[in-house]
């Protein structure tokens, strides 16, 4: 029977900008920043022993903005992301307990956190039949190279750019790339941007690169209000 859960969890995150750059005779900016969510305890919705963790999520990325006159100026930004959650672990097929490549994902969440860096089981080598070849001491021999593959396969990927009109329209763009064998979530954004006043309107619209994908035709929005005489800061 399913139930109500309780966790506790914190996010970290830090930011660092420097908008004394110049690029030729134009005025420039470089930021970066980093975002680790969901750090926090197990959790169940059912009166099994079994315990999930929570989504834990590290965020990477960085943004330049070029000023191209007093009216107009453009945004080229990246980020990185990544799930800080134990990998699937390959298992004996004659034994579902017994993990003969990865880790046992069965671990705390510090183990949990800082191990999902390195414990993705890689590619198995199989004989002509398909099985999985085991070693002398019974461990799953895997593909040269393939657990490092594997690794950053995990990691997703997003590229953007924002233009600004004197600080009141914006049209912006972007891509999201998740590998196939983690999730195959592609797409392409476009989006807009305007400011009146204290009021900010963003919107957003997602172009998947597969047909019959869950985000397609999804539309996002944003209104923002900012109270503060001077007006809103894009």
């Amino acid at each position: 029977d399913s139930r109500a859960a309780n966790a506790f969890a914190v996010d970290l995150s830090g930011y660092y900008t420097n908008d004394d750059i110049s690029l030729g005779d134009k005025d420039a900016a470089l930021a970066f920043g980093l975002a680790i969510s969901n750090i926090g305890n197990k959790i169940s919705y059912t009166n099994t022993a079994q315990r999930d963790f929570l989504p834990m999520n590290m965020r990477l990325g960085g943004a330049f903005t070029i000023e191209l006159d007093q009216f107009n100026k453009i945004t080229f930004a990246y980020d990185a992301n990544k799930l800080l959650v134990p990998s699937p672990a390959l298992y004996d097929q004659n034994d579902a307990t017994r993990v003969i490549a990865g880790r046992d994902p069965n671990v705390g969440v510090a183990e949990g956190l800082f191990g999902s860096f390195s414990d993705a089981p890689g590619r198995p080598i199989r004989d002509e039949e398909g099985d999985v070849v085991l070693d002398s001491e019974g461990m799953a021999e895997i593909e040269s190279g393939s657990v490092l593959q594997e690794e950053l396969r995990e990691i997703n990927h997003s590229v953007g750019f924002e233009y600004w009109y004197a600080d009141q329209f914006a049209v912006r763009g972007g891509y999201f790339h998740e590998h196939p064998s983690k999730g195959n979530r592609q797409y392409f954004t476009i989006g807009a941007g305007f400011r009146y006043n204290i009021f900010g309107l963003d919107l957003s619209y997602l172009i998947p690169t597969e047909q019959r994908n869950p985000l397609a035709n999804t539309l996002r929005f944003t209104l923002r209000v900012a109270f503060d005489s001077s007006g809103p800061t894009p």
